[in-house]
């Protein structure tokens, strides 16, 4: 019996240990728009790599540099001679006219070991070189800085766009309950004679409609909240949770104090990462053209040599050299010129390039500024048309349950209610992204 009752208390306490684990609470992340931003530029993939493309453009910095600085090596060496090379000289050298005498030439051990020292004293392609791989940090502190603020813009877009899903899940389930309401008071209605079979039908018809777009915008928000996710770089197991409202949101919005910002050409980073290829450019022909210099090396050589037939008993000889290496470039068959050639080309394509990138950003400015006037009369405009319809929605319910309305003008008027929010929330999400957009181009994203 006991056996029995420690067997069933091992899978009880089994069970429970799953169920405890398959229960565990889903991670939860609760946020601001401002919290949002901090959270998708710390974790964002998109800004990480642009990071790591900056880390990789600081040491190719450091190695361009590095390559015409100083630089020393060291060397050492040991050979045993196995056997020694043996050569016949004439007898005469030794008193012995017309004998070959064999003599040995050579030591046992030979070892040396040296330093070398050598350094670029004239090099212009180097100079030029180390400026750009300066620029190309540059640029890709830019670079990072745009990514940072294209995924600020993302994340306030797919935030403000949620918000707006909910409300409008909001309206259509309050709509739900008008509805099923009517519903039920037709029905009734229906059973004493006073409303037609065509009038519930009509309402069954309503209420379906509803429930079909209620379903689409329930999977158009699980969408967003999915985008919402990979923008801040988490798992889609992971909750998310807005904590502000579109309330909040609303009341922030000063139009006045937007459109009086000036536009400061030098501060927009598309201008900025223009204007660097246009030095880079500028650079490129500097090169080109720092090719047809000359050169100028030098360099210190000290090694000691040692020699003998045993390793203890060596003697040693030192010996020096101190050298400078020039070169001059002499002829290349049109090569230097063609580069050259090429980097004015490039050069002036840049230039081209800035000055299209200055009108449109100049042309955006007026573009925005128009439709940001333009989207804040729209949305106060669409407020006023939801009040208007809802009371004309609700005139429209009181006289159909006194049967003074027919059920298609009860329909008409809540179609009319329905489309009036619709064409509010629209506004204002055209409103929001129109101020994005604006704060993206003034920098002040």
């Amino acid at each position: 019996m006991k056996r029995k009752l420690t067997a069933i208390s091992l899978m009880l306490m089994l069970v429970a240990g799953s169920t405890l684990s398959a229960q565990e609470p889903t991670a939860s992340l609760s946020l601001t728009v401002d919290q949002a931003l901090e959270y998708a530029l710390t974790n964002n993939r998109s800004v990480a790599s642009a990071r790591y493309d900056l880390m990789a453009s600081d040491k190719a910095f450091i190695e361009a540099l590095s390559s015409g600085l100083p630089s020393v090596s060291g060397s050492a060496g040991l050979n045993d001679n196995l056997k020694l090379m043996t050569t016949l000289l004439p007898g005469e050298m030794f008193g012995q006219p017309g004998v070959k005498i064999p003599v040995t030439f050579g030591s046992k051990y030979n070892t040396s070991y040296g330093v070398s020292a050598a350094t670029a004293l004239f090099n212009a392609p180097w100079i030029i070189g180390v400026k750009t791989a300066k620029l190309a940090t540059e640029l890709s502190a830019k670079s990072l800085a745009q990514t940072e603020i294209d995924t600020r813009e993302n994340v306030v877009n797919i935030y403000y766009l949620i918000l707006i899903s909910q409300n409008t899940l909001d309206v259509i389930d309050a709509n739900l309950v008008n509805l099923n309401e009517l519903l039920a008071s037709t029905q009734a209605m229906f059973s004493v004679g006073m409303a037609e079979a065509t009038d519930v039908d009509q309402m069954k018809s309503n209420v379906s409609t509803l429930k079909n777009t209620k379903s689409s915008m329930e999977r158009s928000l699980e969408v967003n909240y999915n985008m919402m996710r990979f923008l801040l770089g988490v798992g889609r197991e992971t909750e998310i949770v807005l904590t502000q409202s579109l309330d909040d949101i609303i009341d922030q919005v000063d139009i006045e104090s937007l459109l009086a910002q000036d536009f400061t050409m030098e501060d927009n980073v598309s201008y900025q990462l223009v204007e660097g290829q246009v030095r880079m450019s500028e650079l490129s022909l500097s090169g080109a053209k720092a090719a047809v210099l000359p050169t100028l090396a030098g360099s210190v050589y000290y090694n000691q040599t040692g020699m003998g037939d045993k390793l203890n008993d060596l003697r040693w000889f030192p010996n020096s050299v101190l050298g400078f290496q020039l070169s001059v470039p002499i002829f290349a068959s049109g090569q230097r010129y063609a580069k050259i050639s090429k980097a004015k080309i490039n050069l002036e394509k840049a230039n081209n390039t800035k000055d299209m990138v200055t009108d449109q950003l100049l042309m955006q400015e007026k573009q925005l500024r128009y439709n940001l006037q333009s989207a804040w009369e729209q949305y106060k405009l669409q407020k006023d048309n939801v009040e208007l319809a809802s009371r004309v929605f609700q005139s429209f319910k009181n006289k159909y349950s006194q049967g003074v309305a027919s059920s298609l003008d009860l329909t008409q008027a809540n179609n009319n209610f329905l489309t009036a929010e619709n064409n509010y929330l629209s506004a204002l999400m055209n409103l929001l992204s129109t101020k994005v957009s604006f704060d993206k181009l003034m920098n002040r994203l």
